[in-house]
């Protein structure tokens, strides 16, 4: 990627920002080198500071920090960390240890860096920490009067499980007004995901067929090719549903199945997508199959007698007008065959077979619109068309967009990148309410409560052959 990125985008007010777990792997792989690439393509304030925090353990000097800073920039990010954007960049970098009982030192780094900019200053928090951690540094902000002027970033797991949910929303509101709070989930900040709105509502190809009467299923994909990577005890506490279907992939199917809002503002866009949430009916435990990779039980961390799944397909049903009847296959899992995110509408089949089948052309012979939300992205619409030859024989094609082949590359901000500029500009549209986090652990309580046991699979297949018998009559579109 260039070193120079212009990207046309308003530019936040003047800003203090905190990043919680400045060490972490959060930090270190999409943070850090993310608000050094937000610099490059000049989308960070005029006036910036940036201070790393963690608890007082583990603290560091501001200059160890600027160096581990470059280090991580130099490993993860798109940009090399030099030139006059980097030696800002770094300038602005300060470090601050804090203790849910102690913010004496982060208090006194905040005021000096608020100090040195002048004026108006707002703050923004990412709280990159341990689930465990939240409640303790949320309540630490609100006594310590940090949550003033402040917006505050919260990473997922939104909890485990309804009640839990509930207790960290509370201690949220205790300490926070709602229009502070960004619930972020990087899925949404993803072009293609963007572009499920473009798609749907700039385009009236599409629209008029997105509905009951067309559309025969859609499939949600996101299988990977990852095991848990040294993460044992954090994965037995979540496992793929929690980790990955509560947080990720029921947010994309409520941007799949939403009512056109009247404007792209927070309020109606996400009054629409919790009115999906409200519409998804709970999930059945006879239409879920959860797996386990072998060996997962040799992890360190894990349980040799694990019932934790690392893999989940499930059926699920929007009860709505636009949606009666028309099923939501998901599936997601680790050490699966590929690494892929995509999205599948399989539309009807014609209501008459006029042409005969042809060699090459599939069984089922409805149209498929694929969007890989994979970055950088693409949307395939998928048909049968005739192939040369003096016989009326069908086969398939596919008309392609891809994101690379058809806008600058550079332009492209990565998933964090964009959420964090999001929040700084308090657009609140791709960040999920409080209200939708308790009414997804609503849907999931079913299940929550009576797991089928889990079915272990081979690495680097596809996960357990029970998945076939969730989408008949249809087939899993991965793999193609």
């Amino acid at each position: 990627m260039s070193n120079v990125t212009v990207v046309d985008s308003e530019r936040p007010d003047d800003h203090v920002i905190v990043l919680f777990g400045a060490t972490g792997d959060l930090a270190k792989r999409k943070i850090l080198p993310g608000l050094f690439h937000l610099a490059v393509a000049g989308l960070l304030p005029t006036n910036y500071r940036i201070i790393g925090s963690t608890p007082l353990a583990y603290a560091m000097s501001t200059d160890a920090f600027r160096s581990y800073a470059r280090d991580v920039v130099r490993q993860f990010g798109t940009n090399e960390p030099s030139g006059e954007t980097w030696e800002t960049f770094v300038r602005s970098l300060d470090f601050a240890p804090a203790d849910p009982g102690d913010a004496t030192a982060l208090r006194r780094a905040l005021d000096a860096a608020e100090a040195s900019i002048g004026g108006e200053v707002r703050r923004l928090m990412h709280l990159a920490v341990p689930p465990d951690a939240v409640f303790s540094m949320i309540e630490m902000l609100g006594a310590s009067g940090l949550n003033e002027r402040t917006r505050v970033i919260c990473e997922k797991p939104f909890g485990t499980d309804l009640d839990s949910a509930r207790r960290l929303n509370d201690v949220i509101k205790a300490n926070f007004d709602e229009t502070q709070v960004f619930r972020i989930d990087h899925f949404l900040g993803k072009e293609s995901i963007d572009n499920i709105l473009a798609l749907r509502f700039a385009n009236r190809l599409f629209e008029p067929l997105w509905n009951r009467e067309h559309i025969a299923f859609v499939q949600i994909d996101v299988p990977e090719t990852l095991s848990i990577e040294n993460r044992g005890a954090f994965y037995e506490e979540t496992g793929a549903f929690r980790d990955m279907v509560v947080s990720h992939l029921f947010q994309v199917l409520g941007f799949i199945a939403m009512e056109q809002p009247n404007s792209l503002e927070a309020g109606p866009l996400r009054d629409e997508v919790h009115k999906v949430f409200e519409s998804l009916a709970p999930v059945d435990p006879a239409n879920v199959v959860r797996g386990q990779y072998e060996g997962y039980v040799d992890e360190d961390g894990v349980s040799r007698h694990s019932q934790t799944e690392t893999f989940v397909a499930l059926r699920v049903a929007v009860e709505n007008t636009r949606w009666k009847g028309v099923p939501f296959y998901l599936r997601t899992g680790k050490c699966l065959a590929q690494s892929r995110q995509v999205i599948t509408v399989g539309f009807n089949e014609p209501v008459m077979r006029l042409f005969p089948a042809g060699d090459h052309e599939p069984s089922w012979r409805g149209n498929r619109l694929v969007v890989d939300f994979a970055d950088p992205g693409s949307i395939r619409a998928h048909f049968l068309a005739k192939e040369p030859g003096p016989r009326m024989s069908l086969d398939s094609a596919e008309m392609t967009f891809h994101y690379r082949d058809s806008f600058c590359a550079a332009n492209n901000l990565e998933a964090y990148e964009h959420l964090i500029l999001e929040a700084m500009l308090g657009h609140r549209s791709l960040f999920t309410r409080s209200d939708g986090i308790e009414r997804l652990w609503e849907v999931a309580a079913p299940l929550l409560k009576d797991p089928p046991p889990v079915v272990r699979y081979a690495k680097g297949t596809w996960g357990p052959s029970a998945i076939d018998r969730l989408v008949e009559p249809y087939e899993w579109c991965l793999p193609q």
